[in-house]
């Protein structure tokens, strides 16, 4: 099971915080350090000092760090056009050396995009949009130096686009996509994804999630193997009260459905992580809700880590 981290910066965080974080993740040995794609907190707070921007920070850090993977659970394809999007991430890849993954979805949460005047749509209009973008991107990327990319879609439309500049990672940076969608999440995961991920699910529901993912690659005739993963808010403590303090700073009323925690002893949190690997899973994004808390960081690098070896 590979670990990385995963944060929440439009919870409120400057770009020291994260840079903080994201050296002292590499230093202790997690294999990457990703971020969500937000703009608003969806919980009772205006988030202040405010959210970063992703590719902003991330091509930053692309430049600080050596040797951690960076990336984006995930980049919401709502924000950006996605030649605009293929360009950011292929410098950023470029600046990182080859470091990056590259999370897509279609966007869910409606009260970011008003507060800021980004077109929402429905469902549909949004998987849509998502489908159109994986091709856009992914289209960019593959295309040989020296050749032209054009596409013509219902929402979309490049006209002999250089398809510059290249990414270091041939296609392309490892695309991940995510979710609990029944059709189309697992569909469009295995038309285009390298990895499939699962934010912060139970047991019992990722297993239905893994197998329905898994029925769409053999439908679709995939060959190349999926990277399944999980996404996990962790509270781990030396004992039990620091683990149950450690807890009580997630619970808060929030736009987001209740989400499992795992919680305990190094050894009770390596035993459940463990749990979603006979699943199938190879890779874990453990949440890290309070950015200050290197602590934590330290003591699963220590403590869990060896146990998932």
């Amino acid at each position: 099971m590979r670990v990385c981290i995963f944060t929440e910066p439009h919870r409120g965080a400057t770009y020291d915080q994260l840079l903080r974080a994201a050296l002292h993740a590499e230093a202790a040995g997690y294999e990457g350090f990703f971020r969500a794609d937000h703009y608003l907190p969806m919980h009772a707070s205006d988030g202040f000092p405010g959210p970063t921007d992703s590719w902003v920070t991330l091509g930053a850090m692309a430049r600080e760090t050596t040797t951690i993977r960076l990336g984006t659970l995930l980049t919401c394809a709502t924000f950006r056009h996605p030649a605009v999007t293929a360009i950011s991430v292929a410098q950023v890849d470029q600046m990182s050396g080859g470091r990056i993954d590259f999370g897509l979805g279609a966007g869910w949460f409606g009260r970011e995009h008003a507060a800021y005047g980004i077109e929402f749509g429905t469902p549909r209009e949004r998987f849509d949009v998502l489908e159109e973008q994986l091709e856009v991107i992914t289209g960019l990327w593959s295309t040989p130096v020296g050749e032209r990319f054009s596409y013509q879609g219902r929402i979309y439309r490049l006209d002999e686009a250089p398809a510059l500049p290249k990414p270091v990672q041939q296609p392309g940076p490892p695309v991940i996509l995510g979710g609990r969608g029944k059709k189309r999440t697992p569909e469009l995961a295995a038309r285009f994804a390298d990895e499939f991920n699962l934010p912060f699910t139970r047991l019992d529901q990722s297993e239905q999630l893994f197998t329905r993912v898994r029925e769409a690659c053999t439908k679709q005739g995939r060959t190349r193997p999926l990277t399944l993963s999980v996404g996990m808010a962790v509270a781990c403590g030396r004992t039990d009260a620091e683990a149950r303090n450690r807890l009580s700073t997630m619970h808060e009323a929030s736009a987001l459905p209740d989400e499992p925690t795992i919680t305990g002893t190094p050894d009770q949190v390596a035993d459940t992580i463990g749990k979603y690997a006979e699943l199938g899973a190879t890779r874990i994004y453990i949440r890290m809700r309070d950015l200050d808390d290197l602590d934590h960081l330290d003591l699963l690098a220590a403590e869990v880590l060896p146990r998932l070896t």
